[in-house]
C-alpha cells in the first residue's frame, strides 16, 4: 500500500462472486451485499441490485460502492469490470465502469454513503455473456487518493478537436455525400487513417482536389465517422439518425474501408451487445464481410452453443450465411 506517484495511497483489488440464480428474482430496490474489504484504512462494501435500484433501472443490474467508515472524508477511484466465462476480465469498454468520488463525513451514522451505477449492465447481457453456471463475478478495484495532491483532469483534446470540426476553422478539404458537404482538415484525417493519408497526401488525384465526392457511404454514417476521427468517441445511441444496429453495421464497413481499427472494435462491441438467436447469423455475416475477426469469433462461439444453433438456423440471416459463406457453416457444424 505504498503511494504511487504520490497519488494512490492505498488500494484493494478483489472479486465479488454472486450466486445469480439465487438472487436474480430479488425485487427492484433490494440489494445483495459483499463482505467488507479494507483499503487505505477505510472499510468498503459492494451493493448489488440484481433487478435495479429503482423502477427506471429494472432492466439493468445496479452496482454501488458503500463507504462503511463514515468518520473521515476520503477520495476514491472505484473501477468495476466483469469476469468472462473464461475467467478472464472482459475487455469490452462498454462493460467497464470507473468513477472518481469524494466520500464526505456523514453526520447521520445510519445513512448510507454510496456511489455507483444504476444502469451498470443490462440483465440480458449479463446473463448472455457472463453467467457461468449459477454465478457472475465482478472484478473490483478501490484506490484511495491522496487529497494533498494536485488533481490532473482527464484529457480534453477530443473536445477541442471536436470544436475545430464544428467551427470549420482552417479546413482545407471538403467531402460531398449525397449533396451534403462536410468540411475537414487533411492533416487530421491523415493522422488517423492510413487510407486518408494515401488519398490526401499521396499520388492519387484526391491529393490536389479541394472537394471529393463519395458514393458508397451515407451522410449520417460519414458524419459519425468524421466526428469519431476527431474526438475518438461515438454519439449516444439515441442521438443517431439511423437505427443503432444499421448505423453500427455501416460504421463497421466504413472503419474497414478507412482502416480505423479502434472504430472497428468499438462497432464490433456495439453489435455484439445486440447478438441474439435472431440476429447472430446476420451479424456474423457482417463480421466476415468487413474483416472483423474479433466479432466473428464471438458470434461463432455463441452460434455453436447447441440450443442457440437449433433456433438460429431458422432465421433469414442463416440462409444468407449458407449462400455467401458456406465455409463458416462448415466450421460451425464441426463445432456443434
Amino acid at each position: 500500500n505504498r503511494p504511487v506517484e504520490n497519488t494512490i495511497v492505498g488500494s484493494c483489488v478483489f472479486q465479488f462472486k454472486v450466486d445469480y440464480e439465487l438472487v436474480k428474482h430479488l425485487p427492484t430496490g433490494m440489494a445483495f451485499y459483499s463482505d467488507a474489504v479494507s483499503a487505505g484504512g477505510h472499510l468498503w462494501g459492494i451493493k448489488f441490485f440484481p433487478s435495479g435500484e429503482y423502477e427506471a433501472d429494472e432492466e439493468y443490474v445496479s452496482i454501488f460502492l458503500e463507504h462503511m467508515s463514515k468518520s473521515r472524508s476520503v477520495g476514491v477511484i472505484f473501477e468495476v469490470f466483469m469476469m468472462g466465462r473464461d475467467s478472464k476480465p472482459s475487455m469490452s469498454l462498454s462493460h467497464i465502469r470507473r468513477l472518481c468520488q469524494t466520500f464526505e463525513i456523514m453526520e447521520d451514522k445510519d445513512s448510507s454513503d454510496c456511489w455507483g451505477w444504476g444502469k451498470f449492465l443490462e440483465r440480458t447481457t449479463l446473463e448472455k455473456d457472463y453467467l457461468t453456471g449459477r454465478h457472475v463475478t465482478f472484478a473490483c478495484a478501490i484506490m484511495i487518493i491522496d487529497d494533498s495532491c494536485v488533481p490532473v483532469p482527464p484529457s480534453d483534446i477530443g473536445t477541442h478537436l471536436g470544436r475545430l470540426l464544428d467551427h470549420a476553422d482552417g479546413t482545407d478539404v471538403s467531402f460531398i455525400v449525397d449533396n451534403e458537404t462536410f468540411h475537414a482538415h487533411r492533416a487530421v484525417l491523415a493522422a488517423r487513417s492510413p487510407v486518408f493519408r494515401a488519398e490526401l497526401f499521396g499520388p492519387m488525384s484526391e491529393a490536389t482536389m479541394p472537394s471529393i465526392t463519395l458514393h458508397d457511404i451515407t451522410p449520417a454514417t460519414f458524419k459519425v465517422m468524421l466526428r469519431f476521427i476527431y474526438t475518438d468517441e461515438l454519439p449516444l445511441e439515441d442521438e443517431l439518425e439511423d437505427s443503432s444496429t444499421e448505423m453500427f453495421q455501416n460504421l463497421l464497413a466504413a472503419a474497414d474501408r478507412y482502416a480505423l481499427d479502434r472504430l472497428k472494435i468499438v462497432c464490433a462491441q456495439k453489435l455484439w451487445d445486440k447478438v441474439s438467436v435472431d440476429t447472430v447469423a446476420t451479424i456474423l455475416a457482417w463480421a466476415e464481410t468487413y474483416n472483423c475477426q474479433e466479432l466473428k469469433n464471438r458470434c461463432i462461439d455463441f452460434f455453436v452453443v447447441e440450443e442457440n444453433f437449433k433456433k438460429a438456423i431458422f432465421t433469414d440471416g442463416y440462409a444468407l450465411l449458407v449462400l455467401k459463406f458456406p465455409e463458416i457453416i462448415a466450421e460451425m457444424k464441426k463445432r456443434v
